[in-house]
């Protein structure tokens, strides 16, 4: 059953500060924007920045699917990395004030990151991380959510990362368990606009991803692109806040290899007058 709680929240935008938002929770159903091929059935690609001239952004097209997604709040301690793909902490606080700055998000931000992974991941012995996106629901934000199912990392694209980010250590490195995490945390929680839905991985086959040529301006990785399938189980975490995180596991080298599927998707319960949500994901190489 759907139900709602009331917080007090505050926004930018003055006409809605310090006001009360009853949160949506419980089930829901909305519309997921999946994969579909391009038309020409050619190889998927898809460029990170401004493609060339006379180039789209992306040559494949989009699949809209209407999907139940379950809530993880309640169940926070039911999900796990080696066999959802995906899970949970909370009560994390951080000293990071300024997440406008790339550099206080370097100096501040990462060493929390890198110590809640050793923590929190089982079997974890050393982290690299590698870049960080924040996004913001704004029209002239540089990265806004990602509306699109998707999988960060293909294991080509895993351990082209190794490779790229540790030449020196790649060949003793890919011999050990490699793992990407992402740690994803709202900046202005709690999020009632625009959450996160991701899949249990156990509910992805194989089949329902698609690796897509991912065009940087100096190299090429691979990202991969999710099908529509009715087997697929989709959860998000309602009104998520600032002091949780959601680990999201994109390649893992050993065990059961979960990756986890994930998107932006538009809550129907969500008013227009609440804050857009705003949030950081730092991508992790854990090694061991």
């Amino acid at each position: 059953m759907s139900t709602t709680t009331t917080t007090t929240t505050t926004s930018s935008n003055p006409t809605i500060r310090a006001q009360e938002i009853e949160i949506p929770r419980g089930p829901v159903t909305s519309t997921l924007i999946f994969y579909a091929p391009p038309a020409d059935n050619s190889a998927p690609w898809n460029y990170v920045e401004q493609p060339p001239p006379g180039l789209p952004q992306r040559n494949y097209t989009e699949h809209p699917s209407t999907v139940h997604i379950n809530d993880i709040r309640g169940q926070e301690t039911s999900f796990q990395l080696n066999t959802h793909g995906f899970t949970t902490a909370s009560n994390i606080p951080s000293s990071c004030d300024d997440f406008t700055s790339d550099d206080q998000i370097k100096s501040i931000y990462y060493p929390e990151v890198e110590s809640l992974i050793l923590d929190k991941v089982p079997g974890a012995k050393r982290v690299f991380l590698f870049d960080h996106t924040v996004r913001r629901a704004d029209v002239n934000a540089k990265r806004q959510p990602v509306h699109r199912a998707h999988v960060d990392q293909t294991e080509k694209a895993a351990l082209q990362r190794v490779r790229h980010h540790l030449p020196s250590e790649a060949t003793t490195l890919l011999q050990s368990r490699i793992r990407i995490i992402n740690i994803w945390r709202p900046l202005n929680g709690p999020v009632v606009s625009l959450p996160l839905a991701v899949a249990d991985s156990r509910s992805v086959k194989d089949e329902d991803i698609v690796g897509v040529e991912h065009r940087y301006p100096d190299r090429t990785g691979e990202t991969a692109g999710i099908k529509s399938a009715e087997h697929q189980e989709w959860w998000y975490w309602s009104g998520m806040g600032n002091e949780e995180r959601l680990f999201l596991q994109c390649y893992d080298s050993h065990g059961n290899k979960a990756r986890t599927p994930h998107t932006a998707f538009t809550d129907p319960r969500t008013r227009k007058d609440w804050p857009g949500r705003e949030s950081i994901e730092v991508r992790a190489l854990v090694f061991g």
